[in-house]
């Protein structure tokens, strides 16, 4: 049998992908198999042992559709639900099944406040898609796999940082899931511990205004290394403090303590960190009781609808420095 799973972004959305992937090789008998996913996600997948072969989407789905008709696929697990997986399921002819998304749900939460989600988290949807093949959760949590050859020196690092430092995640997809500068600078004085800053290449104003503030704590790494270096600073850190994006799944798939900050969004949105089933390791959701505005948004926006962003203004830094600390520890 030879399914063709489907993702096409973003970082985290593909991590949380992984234990339906892993499920499905362990679960059924000789399965083959194959993911898509954009060619900007390739590092994220191209190590991982339970996928046989890894496809890739440029700028050109027709050429893509063309390619996978080449092979002859059984099924095709839909874990994206847009016009462009339509478009492939229509293509192909095979049979599908797509996970429930819950876009009316979550627009109801967001925008109404009445939250009508079953108590699931997105990977228990993931893998409630294979329900067909009688596949079900192993309760090991996310996967991360580096591409084979790959190493990442740790030397690479300042010698300040090489035992022991906090990872600090800044950047995110929209503006109101993002913690003012003058806030994680408050936090990086009160942790006193050495720490570095992951982010992209559209974060590097934001880091670099945060670096010079503590040049002798902060080594600032934001646009310096791809995706895959990132995930290796990660996997060194002692603790992950993150908005709401990519790597913080990243992080909870290397079994790291991690502190979330939420802005926009929120965990009953059921995309917080997720571990195995067993895990002791510690994690803390920050998020400012008691606002009725919040969550205002399914993914984020580029502003404050209320004008007043308290889900970040407010965020109470002494508490997440306390978490930091101890979590250090661990």
């Amino acid at each position: 049998m030879r399914l063709l799973f489907i993702r096409f972004s973003s970082i985290g959305d593909i991590v949380l992908t992984t234990p339906a992937v892993r499920c499905a090789k362990n679960q059924i008998p000789g399965v083959e198999i194959h993911f898509l996913t954009k060619l900007s996600m390739k590092d994220l997948l191209i190590g991982n042992p339970y996928i046989h072969h890894c496809h890739f989407l440029e700028n050109n789905i027709d050429e893509t559709i063309t390619a996978l008709k080449e092979i002859p696929f059984n099924y095709i697990i839909d874990l994206h639900q847009n016009i462009r997986t339509w478009k492939i399921k229509k293509a192909l002819g095979v049979p599908a099944f797509s996970y429930k998304k819950l876009s009316l749900q979550k627009w109801l939460l967001a925008k109404l406040h009445i939250n009508l989600l079953p108590k699931t988290h997105v990977c228990d949807r993931y893998i409630d898609t294979l329900q067909h093949f009688k596949v079900v959760n192993d309760g090991k949590g996310l996967d991360y796999f580096f591409p084979k050859d790959y190493s990442f020196k740790a030397a690479n690092l300042p010698t300040s940082h090489l035992a022991g430092f906090v990872a600090f995640v800044i950047g995110a997809s929209y503006l109101n899931k993002k913690m003012p500068v003058q806030k994680w600078i408050e936090l990086a004085k009160q942790i006193k511990k050495p720490i570095v800053l992951i982010g992209g290449k559209e974060d590097i104003s934001f880091a670099n205004e945060l670096a010079s503030a503590l040049p002798d704590f902060i080594y600032n790494a934001a646009g310096k290394y791809d995706l895959k270096e990132s995930a290796s600073i990660i996997q060194m850190a002692q603790v992950v403090v993150s908005h709401d994006t990519g790597f913080l799944h990243v992080a909870a798939a290397f079994n790291k303590p991690t502190i979330t900050i939420w802005g926009a969004t929120s965990p009953a949105l059921q995309f917080e960190a997720y571990y195995s089933v067993d895990a002791k390791t510690p994690r803390y959701n920050s998020i400012v009781p008691n606002l009725n505005c919040q969550p205002c948004s399914k993914q984020g926006e580029n502003k404050c609808p209320q004008g007043h962003f308290a889900c970040m203004q407010l965020q109470n830094i002494n508490i997440i420095t306390s978490k930091a600390n101890e979590f250090y520890k661990y």
